[in-house]
């Protein structure tokens, strides 16, 4: 059953269960260690296809690396996955 405030919106509208940020987030996390491809899409519950589009988003902001098939969190995403945690926190 929606709620009233679903019922008015449009499909597009409606909430998702996981934003981008949230994927984002969930794949630096699981990458922090080094992680293939294969774990990843498992891990983050996601097709191939929002995987692909994820990871090459991910390593032209520079927040993964890509090294002999490995994917690993950068310095860089450490930070944004510290700053992630911290909004989450400031929100509940």
């Amino acid at each position: 059953m929606q709620s009233r405030f679903e019922e008015g919106l449009s499909p597009s509208l409606m909430p998702r269960k996981r934003s981008d940020i949230d994927i984002m987030a969930n794949i630096l996390d699981e990458a922090r260690k080094g992680a293939k491809k294969t774990h990843l899409m498992y891990r983050g519950n996601m097709s191939y296809r929002q995987l692909r589009v994820y990871l090459k988003l991910l390593l032209r902001l520079e927040l993964l690396t890509l090294h002999s098939n490995l994917y690993k969190t950068t310095p860089k995403g450490l930070k944004f996955l510290d700053a992630y945690d911290t909004l989450k926190a400031l929100m509940t």
